[in-house]
C-alpha cells in the first residue's frame, strides 16, 4: 500500500460521515353595453336545467395567468363574454396567479419529499486525481558523515583490541576517515514527476436511529400544510368570485330599475306637460315633475357607472380584456336550511384550517422524533477500491456518535414538545371559531331569506299604489308629487328586495366557505325556486 493511500482513507470516510450527518441535521430544521336600457322581464321561472357543478379538477397544462397562454403559445382558455357562475369558477382556477404560485409551492414540497426518500440508500461515488509535483531540498549530511566515521573508527579500534599482543600488526589506515571523506557534507535532493489515481467507492448509511424516517415525514407534513394553504386560498377565491359576480348582477338590476324609473317619470313628465298646457295643473306641479325627471336621470347615470365598476371588478378577477356579462341570476330558496349542527359538523370535517393545524402538529411530532435520537449512533458501511494494475481496496463499517456540542438535544426536545402543545391548543381555538362563524353565517342566510319574502308584499303594494297614482293624475285626482312619491316607494321596495336576495346569496356563500365546502353553493343554486331577472342571457 502506497503512502498516498494511507493518507486518503481517514480523510475520505470522515468526510462521508460528516456529509450524512449534515443531511440528517437539515431535516431538523380580479362596459355596460349600449343596450343597457333593454327591457328585461320582471320575473323568470325556475330553471330546472341547472345542475350542480362538479368540483373542478386541477390543470395538467401550465398556463400563464397574465396572457392565458401555455408554454407553447397556444390558447387553452376560451373566455366567453357571457359567463355563468359555473364557467367563472372553472376559469378562475386556470387564470389565478395565486393558485398557480401555490401549485408551484406544492410541487416543490413534493419533490423535496421524494428527494429525501433516498437519503438512507447506498450512494456510489468515483474519485479521480492527476498531480504534478517537484521536490527540491538541501539535506545536511554532516551529522550522518561524522556518525559513520566515528562508528567505523570505534569498530576498527575494537577489532585491534581483540588481537593478541604477540602478533605484529601492520599500520592500518584510518578507515573512518576514508569512508567519511566519501560522504559529502550536504546533498541537494531534487525530484519531479506526475501521478494519477482513480477509484470507486460506495457508502451505505445502514442505521440512522430514525433520523431519515423523521426527515421524510417532516417534509411530507410540510407538503400537507402547503396543500391546506392552497385549499384555503382557493376557497377565498371562490368566495370573492361569488361576491363580485352577484354584486355585478345586483348593480345591473339597480341600473335597470333606475332606468325603468327614469322612463316612467318621462311619461309622467310628458303627462304633466300636457295637463299644464290644458290648465289642469299649476306651474309648480309642472316644475316638480321636471325636477323629479332630472333627479331620476342623474340617479340612472350613477347606477350605470356603479354597474360598470362592478363588472370591471369581475373582469379583473377573471383577468380578461373585456367586460364579463354574468348570466346566472340572483336567487333565493324558499326552503329552510338544515339545522345549524349539520353545517357545524361539515366544518369540523372539511375546513382546511383544521387540516393545516394537523399538518403543523405532524411537523412538531417529527421534530420531536429527531430530538429523541439523542446519542444514538449513525452507522455507515463503506468500501473503496483504487483502479490500478494492482488495485488496493478497503471496506469497513463506521459508527459515529455526537457526544457533545452543536444543538442542545434537551432544549430541542422541549421546544418540539411545546410546538405539539401549541398545535393542540390551536386546533381547539380554530374549532371554536369555526363553530361560531358557521352559526353566524347560518343566521345571516335565514335572516336574508325571511327579509326577501317579507319584502314581496311591499313590492306588490308599491306597484299597486303607483298604478293608482298614475291613473289619479290622468283623472286630476292626484298631483305629480303623489306620482313621484309612489314611484320612489316602488323603486325602493324593488331595490331592497334585490339587495335582500344578494344578502342571501352572499350569506350562503360565506356559510359554505366556513364549512370548507364552497362548491356546495352550486347545489343550493340549482335547487333554488326563486330567481331574480337577468339582463344578460347566454346566446
Amino acid at each position: 500500500m502506497n503512502r498516498g493511500w494511507s493518507l486518503q482513507y481517514p480523510v475520505l470516510f470522515a468526510a462521508l460521515v460528516m456529509v450524512f450527518q449534515a443531511q440528517a441535521a437539515t431535516a431538523d430544521l380580479d362596459n355596460l353595453p349600449n343596450d343597457a336600457a333593454t327591457p328585461i322581464v320582471n320575473a323568470i321561472e325556475p330553471n330546472p336545467a341547472i345542475t350542480p357543478i362538479p368540483t373542478p379538477t386541477a390543470l395538467t397544462t401550465m398556463i400563464d395567468p397574465a396572457t392565458h397562454l401555455t408554454v407553447n403559445g397556444s390558447y387553452p382558455v376560451t373566455v366567453p363574454s357571457f359567463l355563468s357562475l359555473e364557467q367563472a369558477q372553472q376559469m378562475l382556477l386556470q387564470v389565478s396567479p395565486k393558485l398557480a404560485a401555490n401549485q408551484a409551492n406544492i410541487a416543490a414540497s413534493q419533490f423535496q419529499s421524494d428527494a429525501l426518500k433516498t437519503l438512507d440508500k447506498p450512494f456510489v461515488f468515483a474519485q479521480a486525481s492527476a498531480n504534478a509535483y517537484q521536490l527540491q531540498e538541501d539535506i545536511d549530511l554532516s551529522t550522518l558523515k561524522n556518525g559513520v566515521a566515528n562508528g567505523i573508527n570505534q569498530a576498527q579500534n575494537g577489532a585491534l583490541d581483540l588481537i593478541p599482543p604477540m602478533v605484529e600488526i601492520p599500520n592500518l589506515p584510518n578507515f573512518g576517515d576514508l569512508v567519511g571523506d566519501k560522504i559529502p557534507d550536504t546533498y541537494e535532493f531534487k525530484r519531479s514527476g506526475t501521478k494519477t489515481s482513480a477509484g470507486l467507492g460506495v457508502a451505505w448509511p445502514v442505521y440512522t436511529a430514525g433520523r431519515t424516517d423523521a426527515a421524510v415525514a417532516l417534509s411530507e407534513a410540510r407538503s400537507t400544510e402547503a396543500l391546506a394553504d392552497d385549499i384555503l386560498d382557493k376557497n377565498d377565491l371562490y368566495a370573492t368570485l361569488v361576491e363580485r359576480y352577484f354584486k355585478a348582477q345586483l348593480a345591473i338590476i339597480a341600473a335597470y330599475l333606475r332606468d325603468d324609473a327614469y322612463q316612467t317619470l318621462q311619461q309622467t313628465d310628458h303627462l304633466a306637460k300636457r295637463l299644464f298646457e290644458e290648465g289642469f295643473i299649476s306651474r309648480v306641479e309642472r316644475l316638480e315633475a321636471q325636477s323629479a325627471l332630472a333627479d331620476a336621470k342623474s340617479a340612472s347615470n350613477n347606477a350605470d357607472n356603479d354597474a360598470r365598476l362592478a363588472m370591471m371588478a369581475l373582469q379583473r378577477l377573471l383577468r380578461t380584456e373585456y367586460r364579463i356579462k354574468p348570466t346566472t341570476p340572483l336567487f333565493v330558496s324558499s326552503k329552510p336550511l338544515a339545522d345549524v349542527g349539520y353545517f357545524q359538523d361539515l366544518a369540523l370535517k372539511n375546513h382546511p384550517a383544521l387540516q393545516k393545524v394537523a399538518a403543523k402538529r405532524a411537523q412538531a411530532e417529527q421534530l420531536h422524533a429527531l430530538s429523541d435520537t439523542g446519542l444514538k449512533p449513525t452507522v455507515l458501511m463503506y468500501g473503496y477500491s483504487q483502479i490500478e494494475e494492482k488495485p488496493s481496496w478497503l471496506a469497513g463499517v463506521s459508527a459515529s456518535w455526537k457526544l457533545w456540542g452543536g444543538l442542545d438535544k434537551s432544549a430541542l426536545s422541549a421546544s418540539s414538545s411545546a410546538k405539539i402543545r401549541q398545535a393542540d391548543l390551536s386546533a381547539i381555538e380554530v374549532s371554536d371559531n369555526l363553530l361560531l362563524l358557521v352559526e353566524k353565517n347560518w343566521h345571516d342566510v335565514n335572516n336574508a331569506q325571511s327579509r326577501y319574502q317579507s319584502l314581496q308584499s311591499h313590492v306588490d303594494l308599491a306597484a299597486e299604489v303607483l298604478r293608482l297614482r298614475r291613473l289619479g293624475l290622468e283623472e286630476g285626482v292626484n298631483t305629480t308629487v303623489d306620482v313621484v312619491q309612489a314611484q320612489t316607494q316602488y323603486l325602493k321596495a324593488r331595490t331592497e328586495q334585490a339587495q335582500a336576495a344578494n344578502d342571501y346569496v352572499q350569506g350562503l356563500a360565506a356559510l359554505m366557505q366556513s364549512c370548507g365546502t364552497p362548491l356546495d353553493f352550486n347545489r343550493y343554486l340549482a335547487a333554488a325556486d326563486i330567481h331574480l331577472p337577468v339582463l344578460y342571457q347566454a346566446p
